[in-house]
């Protein structure tokens, strides 16, 4: 008996000298790993990476950007099934280890020891974060005592709840998701609380080897996953035996499902990330940014709308450049009956399903032709008809002037296996369509601050992302008179000063032979009042009017508009719209006239949080007014901003992220006065003329008062503008080919851009009122004779009223003056 107690003590004592030995070694361990531990307290600032988001104004989601698919939730937003799920998998003793599982961690190394390699996990949940966070994946006994040793501190540092609320949203679950959130949106597209018990369980199955178990990867091993932590959360009385059963012949419907874009507007989103990233760097990507702009919805939607029909009508005017692809297939039957067969179709439907729809347009096969209709395989498989009457347009294309013969049956457009564009028309039915050649753009400005209502830069941004409202430089043509015309009549010109439309010949020596401007009509008028100029876009009026104020006056004046001075030469074909400025530029110019003179800066971001609601930056009020107490305040901060040689936007946002309780003391922003209120009635009234009956008559189809623009067109027709606004929306629309040609005669401003700004002016102006300006002091009116421009004399007949700046009338035809000072009236009471 003594011999036994001897042999239990010494192997007591033995235990007991490794034991006390082992925990030296591991305390000895820990001190000379000490000093290369990351510290567990910075996990209380770790920020998990979150996609940056971008919202219309509305709060309508545009664009997710960044390669990690997250959106953070707290613990107590998780399901209890779904934690469950993930302590039955990863860690059923979690909340009553101190870090680690000594049983889980000796079974590990027996495992080791016994078979040469692991077979089960012997990481807590906490080891798992402590590795996600402080350490590398390399594997290494070295890495395993320090999750270890991390994994122990960090239990005494944050809570069990904590730990697990990091772990669930940080975890890596496959296919660019990162936590559960975002697993359960891109494999369900649900969110946590929609989940069934079947879901919870396949979503805590990844953690293992996401990239290969997982349902979409490898449905069979996630599927054996998922039943195992159904077993174990049925052996830990998580869940009863109905459940368990009921969840174990669930079947798993995942897929992928791609984030819920809810506003189409992608050159909108590509200007956000541009600005995000000059702003934050790569940082925009990660940390969790959400960017509200100043886009709304239901104007976007038009504006796309609007572009896309528009470029579609002029091409469809320009006949058909015929099929995107032919295939030569099997038919049964002679020519004048001849039917493909159902295994050629599918055969040449699988050639061409990858094909990307654009624009609501799609890709479809021909399988059947009659004189009046046809019938096409949509790669849905849907077998849709085509009549005749909605495909006569479709002449063969020429070139842009001409087209060949119009169609007198289906035969003349399409054979059997073409492969062409289709769309739905406003009735829901089937029609021909193409992809355009010509492309387009609109923007839209608030122009009292400078809010971008809407923006389209083309036609479809997944065949070209080059955004032409703010990087295409074109030729704006005639709507460039506005401005010109503005110059003039701060020179002392007026509106009734007549300037000859007569032949005109510049001999320049840097030029190859002589300039001889011409009208567009290629006709003279002779003397024409500077309003007529205008109205009727009179190209050597023009002219004239610039060589009378003086190239460098006129130039300067134009300058004043907010236009890159490198854009804008020095020679008199600034006259005629000659400078290379984007729609932007004009859409910034315009708002001068539409908020009564003032210059002021268009902007898009409205507001930009981080990923705990913090507003980081938001715009700044604007202020139209020309004597305010508050403009010596906004002097001395630009002054601040033009010292540091920082953009506003930049500075207000480093002084709001600094301070948010000072975003109120910031200043509002004054934009500066270009032109006076009396140069810009006179000019709003020109255009004003210009909807009434000049080039933009087709406008007057809005049913409005309020409307003021002007067409341009460039030379040859290369490119066509309509340049207009409404007092409380300024909209520019442009039309022409990336790389300049002739759109083809008669394709003016006023046919291919007006019906644009039409189609997206009659949705934008639904619920604004119309709008009388106010005449300003120091306009008068006077009755005038329209032959010569000069105030009328008693019993003239030919006579009209028309507005001046007191001080500057024309010479009086006799003693008697029909001229009156205008006290609360407005331009629509005169004409």
């Amino acid at each position: 008996m003594k011999r036994l107690f001897k042999i239990i003590w010494f192997f007591t004592k033995v235990g007991l000298f490794f034991l006390i030995l082992g925990i030296a070694t591991l305390f000895v361990t820990y001190k000379i790993m000490e000093k290369d531990l990351p510290s567990v307290e910075s996990i209380r600032q770790y920020k998990l990476q979150v996609p940056l988001r971008v919202y219309s104004q509305d709060g309508k989601l545009i664009r997710v950007f960044g390669s990690k698919r997250r959106s953070p939730a707290p613990i107590s937003e998780v399901p209890q099934n779904l934690i469950n799920a993930y302590i039955a998998g990863e860690d059923a003793n979690f909340y009553s280890h101190f870090g680690i599982d000594p049983k889980g961690l000796f079974r590990a190394v027996w495992e080791v020891i016994t078979t040469g390699h692991k077979k089960t996990g012997g990481s807590t949940i906490t080891m798992q974060l402590t590795r996600n966070v402080f350490l590398t994946l390399e594997q290494t006994y070295t890495r395993k005592l320090k999750e270890i040793f991390l994994a122990i501190k960090l239990e005494q540092t944050i809570s069990k709840d904590e730990i697990l609320e990091l772990y669930l949203n940080k975890n890596f679950l496959g296919h660019r998701s990162y936590g559960i959130v975002a697993a359960a949106d891109m494999y369900y597209g649900k969110t946590l609380d929609e989940l069934t018990l079947a879901e919870c369980a396949m979503l805590a199955a990844p953690p293992k080897a996401p990239s290969r178990i997982n349902p979409i990867t490898s449905p069979e091993r996630a599927l054996l996953r998922r039943n195992y932590i159904l077993r174990r959360m049925h052996e830990l009385d998580y869940i009863s035996q109905q459940e368990f059963d009921q969840a174990i012949k669930e079947a798993d419907n995942a897929r992928i499902h791609e984030p819920a874009i809810e506003l189409n507007a992608p050159w909108v989103a590509e200007m956000v990330r541009v600005q995000m990233l000059e702003i934050y760097g790569d940082n925009a990507y990660t940390d969790g940014y959400v960017v509200t702009t100043t886009v709304g919805s239901r104007l976007q939607q038009s504006a796309e709308m609007a572009v896309q029909n528009g470029l579609q009508a002029y091409d469809k005017r320009h006949g058909y450049r015929g099929a995107i692809k032919h295939f030569d297939i099997e038919t049964i039957g002679d020519d004048n009956g001849a039917i493909v067969t159902e295994e050629a179709i599918n055969a040449t439907i699988e050639k061409i399903k990858k094909t990307p729809t654009t624009a609501g347009l799609q890709v479809a096969l021909v399988t059947y032709i009659e004189d009046e209709s046809m019938i096409v395989r949509l790669i849905d498989g849907q077998d849709v008809v085509i009549n005749y009457e909605t495909s006569k347009w479709a002449a063969p294309y020429i070139n842009n002037e001409k087209i060949g013969n119009r169609p007198k049956v289906m035969d003349d457009i399409v054979s059997l296996g073409d492969v062409i564009m289709v769309k739905r028309d406003i009735l829901g039915e089937f029609i021909l369509a193409q992809i355009p050649r010509v492309q387009g753009a609109l923007i839209s400005l608030n122009p009292n601050n400078g809010a971008i209502n809407s923006l389209v830069g083309g036609f479809a941004f997944n065949l070209s992302k080059f955004n032409r409202v703010t990087q295409a430089k074109r030729q704006p043509g005639s709507g460039f008179k506005p401005i010109l015309y503005s110059g003039a009549i701060n020179a002392g010109l007026t509106a009734s000063t007549l300037i000859n439309d007569a032949p005109i010949v510049f001999d320049d020596a840097k030029l190859e032979k002589a300039w001889r401007p011409q009208n567009y009509s290629e006709k003279f008028f002779g003397p024409t009042r500077l309003r007529e100029g205008i109205v009727h876009s009179r190209n050597l009026v023009s002219i004239r009017v610039l060589d009378r104020i003086g190239i460098n006056s006129g130039r300067n004046h134009i300058l004043k508009f907010g236009f890159d001075p490198n854009d804008v030469p020095r020679n008199l074909s600034i006259a005629l719209g000659s400078p290379n400025v984007p729609p932007m530029a004009m859409a910034r110019a315009f708002s001068v006239f539409a908020n009564g003179g003032y210059l002021i800066d268009p902007y898009l971001i409205q507001k930009i949080t981080n990923q705990d609601g913090e507003v980081l930056f938001e715009q700044r009020q604007v202020v139209l007014c020309d004597e305010c107490e508050e403009k010596s305040k906004q002097k001395a901060f630009d002054d601040m901003i033009l010292e540091n040689e920082e953009s506003i936007s930049m500075a207000y946002q480093s002084e709001s992220t600094s301070n948010p309780e000072k975003q109120a003391e910031i200043p509002v922003v004054y934009p500066p006065r270009v032109i006076t209120a009396a140069n810009q009635f006179i000019v709003e009234s020109f255009m004003k003329d210009v909807v009434k009956r000049g080039t933009g008559r087709k406008a007057l189809a809005l049913n409005r008062h309020d409307l003021a623009g002007k067409t341009g067109t460039a030379n040859e027709q290369r490119d066509a503008w309509f340049n207009g606004y409404q007092r409380n929306i300024v909209t520019h629309t442009w039309v022409g080919f990336d790389t300049p040609e002739a759109m083809g005669r008669g394709e003016t401003g006023g046919r291919a851009a007006l019906p644009i700004w039409m189609d997206f002016m009659k949705v934008a102006l639904e619920n604004e009122p119309e709008f009388q300006r106010p005449i300003p002091p120091g306009v008068v009116a006077a009755k005038i004779n329209r032959k010569t421009g000069k105030l009328a004399s008693v019993g003239t007949s030919d006579t009209m009223l028309e507005y001046f700046i007191v001080g500057n009338l024309p010479d009086e035809e006799s003693a008697d003056i029909q001229a009156t000072e205008i006290d609360n009236e407005t331009v629509d009471d005169l004409f």
